[in-house]
């Protein structure tokens, strides 16, 4: 191929990676001006025209939008674009060009989290994320402790355990109190970092994917510092959901998504390591090249879903442009929506406390007394087969199995209302 050509295909790769691509008029409508994100929570009429913006099949009510999220039509387009161009231009524009497009694309990402881009590598997902970062701990010796929680994910609860097989470490599982308080979580780590003298690491989850809880991740975390202790952060559920970027958390090690809250195509996560921490972390079995210094090489793949990584920056566009505060107060208010509808019955247990620093828009339930795995896999099969509202079943917390909830941006005020009917009709 000539000079020109490559420099015209560079050119095109690089213009797309690095700008978000959309039309004039597309996507979600700008928030009205003046509207505090509380105020505009309820406004129903900007939150349809908001909904509008998605490709959403509603021959059920979806409110299981906690396992990935779907993107806007004008991310999908762009989404498709990319897959096009990376089809078409095959392993010349992957092995000459990805790796400058991807600077941009990490920089774009790095300044929605609030970190250097030399702080973050991608994924295809939280949960590898999470298994680079809990796996690669090198600071461990046999006979150290590791602390994880019933509130924490299957998957990442797995790593954990497989820790003592790899390091010689003795896992410990703590039960987090419910029903849940500020003081009792806080309390509940301080307790288990004076009874285990040996704990090197402690994997905290900012939200529970079982039950909606939201933990005070930064508090826990300055106490394990304190006592030479570090924190593995799973944010899988939380960043886009909350309104938070990562240096909140206090916390040198985080796992997250980009494809469920922020709005990506599926299969993009992101494992960040604050820079002085990077050797703290052994690099990926499988990673290559003579430098294994840099983050990059504390994950590797292989061959991955190049056109999702490059549709980042447009989901970012739009994550933005509605605003990380207007979406965490909607999905708020649905939420408060459909738990005061039944918040009140006494045959029906919430989850999440009613403080509102520990919830986000999701929020699990289970109906006194029925709390096994069957109860709860009936509970959500009768929801979906009589009421048509789609929810998924929990299990693994110490309290018991319960139905999870989970609404979207194009969830409407009458779907979460019907679901609180529903709810109080089967609890009878």
């Amino acid at each position: 191929m000539h000079g020109s050509a490559r420099e015209t295909l560079a050119g095109r790769a690089s213009s797309a990676a690095g700008n978000p691509e959309r039309m004039l008029g597309e996507g979600p409508p700008p928030a009205p001006a003046g509207l505090k994100p509380e105020d505009l929570a309820g406004n129903s009429a900007y939150w349809t025209r908001v909904a509008a913006a998605y490709a959403v099949d509603r021959d059920v009510i979806p409110l299981d939008n906690g396992n990935w999220g779907v993107p806007l039509r004008p991310v999908m387009r762009a989404y498709h674009k990319k897959l096009d161009f990376v089809s078409k231009q095959n392993s010349y524009w992957q092995r000459r060009f990805f790796r400058d497009d991807l600077q941009l694309v990490l920089g774009k990402t790095a300044d929605l989290l609030g970190v250097s881009p030399d702080e973050i590598v991608f994924t295809r997902n939280a949960t590898e994320a999470l298994h680079a970062l809990i796996g690669g701990y090198g600071r461990l010796r046999p006979g150290d402790q590791v602390v994880y929680a019933d509130h924490d994910y299957d998957s990442a609860i797995a790593a954990m355990k497989w820790l003592r097989h790899r390091r010689g470490v003795e896992p410990v599982c703590i039960h987090l109190p419910e029903p849940a308080s500020r003081s009792a979580i806080i309390d509940a780590y301080a307790k288990v970092l004076e009874q285990y003298p040996r704990i090197r690491l402690i994997l905290l989850t900012h939200l529970g994917h079982r039950s909606g809880l939201v933990i005070p991740v930064s508090e826990i975390a300055q106490l394990a510092r304190a006592k030479g202790v570090d924190v593995i952060v799973d944010a899988a559920q939380s960043f886009g959901q909350i309104d938070f970027t990562l240096p909140d958390l206090k916390a040198d090690f985080v796992g997250l998504n980009l494809h469920k809250w922020v709005g990506a195509p599926l299969g993009v996560g992101v494992a960040y390591i604050r820079r002085d921490r990077i050797e703290d972390i052994e690099p990926a079995i499988g990673a290559t090249g003579a430098d294994v210094s840099g983050i990059a090489a504390r994950s590797y793949s292989g061959a991955i879903d190049w056109a999702a990584q490059m549709t980042v920056p447009t989901a970012i566009s739009f994550h933005t442009e509605i605003g990380v505060a207007n979406k965490a107060a909607r999905l708020q208010y649905l939420r408060d929506l459909w738990v005061g509808e039944v918040g009140s019955n006494p045959g029906i247990e919430i989850l999440t406390p009613s403080d509102r620093s520990m919830y986000a828009g999701m929020t699990s339930f289970r109906i006194k007394g029925r709390t096994t795995s069957a109860n709860n896999l009936a509970l959500a099969e009768r929801l979906l087969n009589e009421y048509g509202l789609f929810t998924v079943p929990r299990t693994g917390l110490v309290g018991g199995a319960c139905v999870r909830v989970t609404p979207a941006l194009f969830t409407s005020e009458d779907d979460v209302i019907q679901l609180a009917n529903a709810v109080s009709a089967l609890a009878q």
